[in-house]
């Protein structure tokens, strides 16, 4: 007569379960994993419980791999559930992807190709926690229709010229979408970014449209009027770090001013004619001098 084969295991790692409490032993309690075989019970240790456990208690739990690959329970189980969106930390990178916290006993894995970006350990990131094809809890950074369903619209609420704060959560090939704390959509155009912030990333924005679907454009450029100081004073900084002389004009390349201010070389014409206008500055021969500096050199005395 041939006996009955062990049932295949029910569960697996990366899985949130409700499990009976089988039997109790000096490290915790053991869940009856439901293959007819007490061997294949699930340890619950003292220390992954929230509350103590009888046996006979359904227990919800989630379910990884301890250091010596044996399926292990925690009753530390998720703060979220599937399907929903939350702002979530990274807390190891792989060659295959990421995971972050979502309040488990373990990180959740993000694989690769559900990244927006390429995120760091300790960066918080807009995502989704999921199951994928094998059962598994797994978390993607694709969260666009989650941020529709979940927007709010501007009109009425938003004029040009405030300004909303809140994180990157994708990149296009015409810019960036911001999710604000009020749940506003918000495009920001590459024209309107000095510098690409990460995904994830917080920032202010000033909002320059709002549009009839309840949207926003905004810029995280400064306004043109203010700007200008800025751009100004970076210039007069780097002068007066250089006693005075710079070997860079309106006639420098956009590269070689890019890498110097960080700045384009637009604005830095603008600023440039706005303090030879002050009289602050003088442009002679491809340099750039303070005022002052120019009276005292002997460049200015030959050429007289």
């Amino acid at each position: 007569m041939m006996m009955e084969g062990k049932k295949r295991r029910k569960y697996g790692p990366s899985t949130v379960a409700t499990l009976r409490v089988a039997r109790l032993g000096e490290m915790g309690a053991f869940l009856d994993a439901e293959t007819g075989n007490t061997s294949d019970d699930i340890l619950l240790h003292k220390q992954q419980q929230t509350a103590p456990v009888q046996v006979g208690d359904e227990v919800r739990v989630f379910l990884y791999l301890d250091p010596k690959r044996r399926l292990t329970a925690s009753m530390h189980v998720p703060k979220m559930k599937e399907g929903q969106i939350a702002r979530l930390k990274v807390i190891n990178t792989s060659r295959d992807g990421a995971f972050v916290d979502v309040g488990a006993e373990r990180g959740i894995f993000m694989p690769y190709a559900g990244m927006r970006g390429r995120p760091q350990v300790g960066e918080v990131v807009w995502a989704k926690l999921y199951t994928d094809k094998s059962g598994r809890l797994a978390v993607t950074m694709e969260v666009e229709d989650e941020m529709r369903r979940a927007s709010a619209s501007a009109i009425g609420r938003v004029k040009v010229g405030d300004t909303v704060t809140g994180a990157i959560y994708n990149y296009t090939d015409a810019g960036a979408f911001l999710f604000s704390q009020e749940r506003y959509i918000v495009f920001i155009a590459n024209k309107e970014m000095e510098t690409r912030p990460r995904v994830g990333e917080v920032v202010t924005a000033r909002v320059t449209y709002i549009r009839p679907d309840g949207r926003l454009n905004a810029s995280l450029r400064e306004i043109k009027e203010k700007a200008l100081v800025s751009d100004a004073d970076v210039i007069l900084e780097l002068l007066e770090s250089r006693k005075g002389r710079m070997p860079y004009s309106d006639k420098s390349s956009p590269e070689i001013i890019r890498d110097k201010f960080h700045i384009s070389k637009a604005a830095f014409k603008r600023a440039l004619g706005h303090l030879l206008k002050e009289g602050r500055i003088v442009e002679h021969d491809g340099w750039t001098w303070l005022t002052e500096a120019w009276d005292a050199s002997p460049e200015k005395s030959s050429g007289e």
